[in-house]
């Protein structure tokens, strides 16, 4: 009523009043009845403000990249800022007389843009791409110390790098030259898999060689085991024979020696034999056939008694002419002893 009128404002907004161009307060929660004729309010929000940005930069290898992120931001000198910056409000219409409310945002997002571009220039493509929070680390300590920034009484409360991503064609390059790379070290891969596979097989077959000749050694050591004592009971066995033989050779000797000795002993006794006969003959050579009957029949039984007359019967066979034999005689001769 007559130009008096009552506003109430919110914890988050921070308001000075002006009468007559004069503070007459400022703080934030106020309400309060003004007289609106005569009447400035400057409301300056003191909330936290996020402010997404896409960037297009150029990297030192002369390749564009697109920086997205998000920053964050508060009011914390509210009279260093309501002396930059129009926050007059018009509580008739509910918003500000002015866009530098607005541009506020923009002032801030171009100051990061420059940042961005200085770092980014000193950046090659790879490089770039990789390095997100390395970025935005080093924007937002560039943030903190920009002057632009401190002249408006502003708090830089963080600072994100979501992506930093090069073009469609670049990225499709990277792609394919990321591709062949992969491809190469899966071919590599394969390559060392297959050749550790064949160096794995040949030290199997290495091991099973030189089991193969430790079993031939073995064998041969047991083969040389079984001849060393086959040789040693073949020595032995003609060192036996060796004396079996030497003892027939002297046994042989001694039969020998024997059979020499049998032999002068017969000789010996041949040729007494033969001097006795010879003797004999002599003495007999002038005796007649009767005489020498005589002698023959002495020590002779009777039936070899006889078959000596038989005998000179039959030799003067002529001159018998008939001759009996008894039955008993001939049974005495035919009667075996």
């Amino acid at each position: 009523m007559f130009g008096v009128k009552y506003i109430k404002f919110q914890p988050s907004e921070y308001v000075i009043q002006y009468s007559q161009g004069k503070i007459r307060r400022k703080g934030t929660s106020l309400s309060f009845n003004y007289f609106s004729p005569t009447t400035s309010l400057i409301v300056i929000p003191i909330g936290s403000k996020d402010v997404p940005f896409i960037f297009e930069e150029l990297t030192s290898d002369f390749q564009t990249v697109s920086v997205q992120g998000n920053l964050s931001y508060r009011i914390v000198d509210m009279d260093k800022i309501s002396h930059l910056l129009n926050f007059t409000f018009n509580p008739r219409l509910k918003q500000y007389l002015s866009d530098d409310p607005i541009k506020l945002s923009q002032r801030v997002i171009n100051v990061a843009s420059v940042l961005v571009k200085k770092h980014i220039e000193k950046m090659e493509l790879k490089q770039s791409i990789q390095s997100t929070e390395e970025l935005a680390n080093l924007v937002f300590v560039d943030l903190e110390k920009n002057k632009e920034i401190n002249n408006y009484g502003l708090e830089i409360l963080g600072l994100s790098i979501l992506a930093i991503t090069p073009s469609k064609e670049t990225s499709r390059a990277l792609e394919a030259h990321t591709r062949e790379d992969i491809l190469k070290k899966a071919d590599e891969a394969l390559y060392e898999r297959r050749n550790a596979a064949i160096l794995q097989e040949r030290k199997i077959k290495e091991n099973e060689l030189n089991t193969e000749i430790a079993i031939v050694d073995k064998k041969r050591e047991i083969m040389e085991a079984e001849l060393e004592s086959q040789l040693s009971s073949q020595q032995a066995t003609n060192k036996i024979n060796q004396e079996q033989l030497a003892f027939e050779i002297e046994q042989e000797e001694v039969k020998k020696t024997l059979v020499n000795l049998e032999v002068e002993n017969s000789k010996a006794k041949a040729d007494a034999k033969s001097y006795e006969l010879n003797q004999i003959m002599e003495a007999l050579r002038n005796a007649d056939q009767n005489t020498l009957k005589a002698l023959i029949s002495i020590g002779k039984n009777s039936s070899e008694l006889i078959a000596l007359a038989f005998q000179d019967i039959a030799n003067n066979a002529s001159k018998i002419g008939e001759l009996n034999i008894s039955p008993e005689l001939l049974n005495q001769l035919t009667r075996n002893k």
